[in-house]
């Protein structure tokens, strides 16, 4: 084979531009899909008799082997192969001589790549799966142990009204949830086959596309020839469900660092996930969490570049769908370490502070709603009773002190309806207890929001820290 796609042409590549073509130094991560996608080929030649069966059988024991060299560190594909796809034909074709050369009957490398792609992506897709699910246990094991513990809650990062820790731990499992509904409604799209469309019109050859299709494990099979070698809408969807995660990663991550201050004090980050600074003795930097921010950046430039890669392609195949597995490859690589790494951090790599959160929730007027909530129960307007509690925090603010340290007569004045049960309804554990809407963060619709979850996620001890 002095060159691997055709006879035509005199002259080799430029060498340069002969680099500049090749994705093998990429696409060889593709390999065992590629092997699996050429088996599969393989035998439904021999089943619709495009070639014998003894033919079949042989060109999967090729196939085998590359597999089996690979496994040794003896497949090692060079420049010269161009791609994944050309490598294994050609080492193919050196074990079996000209057999090898009758793989590609009814075949094209165009709908051979997205073969590959469609399967490396499926299998990619589950394990993020089993990752996020994994992730939404670690936050589970925090929100058990913290049903009481409170945590200030935040609009406009002011403060604004107390939570249930756990709560607010639930409000990322819930995120995740919807990433892995994403991901999993992804796959039914990326698991259509799109091997046997050829280069894009189809193959006059016999054969059976659902066949392969069904080896392969997909649901069905592309219904238009030219959409099947020209999609890369699943890649687009993939960077953007991927983005989504990242974001919700990003927030969290956000989050931590600032709990992390000596300004908040919420959490304590232990030796086994923070660094320490070349010039500062006394610093503990939250590392993984800014990494984990930082890296935004990267999945949501793929996204951008695969949008901009594809917009002006005319159907069918074009040689810029080169370009979509090095972001695809890399997503997959950024989203999966972020969630590793962010599994450990909440794992082992930081500590709650109950008694800096609790003293944190008694030091504002978070609770300022909760007057006008107790005023409106006695029957004042409740844009009325805003308007009263309004003046009662500005007078507060200026006198330095808080709404739990007016006397009953200094309310009083305000409202001749306030009692001394203002100040049991104005407590914080009070204020959280009362938000007894569903979906609220009062402790008995929290709870049985942990209880919803512990079945979700398979988690029989449901053990809450009291």
């Amino acid at each position: 084979m002095s060159t691997t796609w055709s006879e035509r042409f005199e002259e080799g590549l430029n060498p340069a531009i002969e680099r500049f073509n090749a994705s093998i130094g990429f696409d060889i991560a593709l390999l065992q899909e590629d092997l699996d996608g050429s088996i599969a080929h393989a035998k439904m030649l021999g089943e619709c008799g495009v070639i014998s069966p003894e033919e079949s059988y042989q060109l999967e024991c090729g196939l085998e082997q590359i597999r089996k060299e690979a496994e040794q560190g003896k497949f090692n594909p060079t420049i010269k192969d161009e791609d994944i796809h050309f490598a294994v034909e050609r080492r193919l074709i050196a074990i079996l001589g000209p057999i090898g050369k009758k793989l590609h009957s009814g075949r094209s490398r165009n709908d051979q790549v997205g073969c590959d792609l469609r399967i490396w992506l499926r299998r990619r897709i589950d394990e993020i799966d089993l990752q996020i699910e994994h992730f939404q246990k670690v936050l589970m094991d925090h929100a058990l142990r913290n049903l009481y513990t409170l945590i200030p809650g935040y609009t406009h990062l002011q403060r604004a009204q107390p939570l249930s820790l756990a709560h607010h731990l639930l409000a990322y499992i819930e995120m995740l949830q919807r990433d892995k509904e994403r991901f999993l409604d992804l796959r039914k799209r990326v698991n259509i086959s799109p091997l046997g469309a050829a280069a894009l019109a189809g193959t006059s050859l016999p054969i059976d596309r659902n066949y392969t299709a069904q080896i392969l494990g997909f649901n069905g099979i592309y219904a238009n020839s030219l959409d099947a070698v020209s999609d890369r809408d699943f890649a687009v969807e993939f960077a953007s469900a991927s983005s989504i995660l990242m974001v919700h990663l990003s927030r969290l991550s956000d989050e931590v660092i600032m709990w992390a201050t000596e300004e908040f004090g919420f959490v304590r980050l232990t030796d086994r996930c923070a660094t320490g600074s070349s010039l500062m003795p006394q610093k503990k930097n939250p590392d993984v969490p800014e990494l984990v921010r930082g890296k935004c950046g990267r999945v949501f430039g793929h996204l951008q570049g695969l949008l901009t890669m594809l917009k002006g392609i005319p159907l069918a195949y074009n040689k810029d769908f080169q370009e979509d597995k090095e972001a695809l490859f890399d997503i997959v690589i950024t989203v999966e370490s972020c969630l590793e790494a962010m599994s450990i951090l909440l794992a082992e790599g930081l500590e709650f502070l109950p008694e800096r959160l609790a003293s944190a929730v008694q030091s504002d007027f978070s609770n300022a709603t909760d007057v006008a909530d107790y005023l409106v129960g006695k029957g004042v307007p409740f844009r009325e009773a805003y308007q009263m509690v309004g003046k009662v925090v500005k007078r507060c603010i200026n006198d330095q002190i808080l709404l739990k340290d007016l006397t009953l007569q200094e309310w009083q004045e305000i409202s001749p309806k306030i009692a001394n049960d203002l100040y049991d309804k104005i407590a914080p554990k009070q204020v959280v207890a009362s938000r007894i809407s569903e979906g609220g963060t009062g402790f008995d619709q929290v709870e049985k929001q942990l209880d919803v979850w512990c079945k979700r996620l398979g988690i029989k001890n449901n053990q809450l820290n009291v």
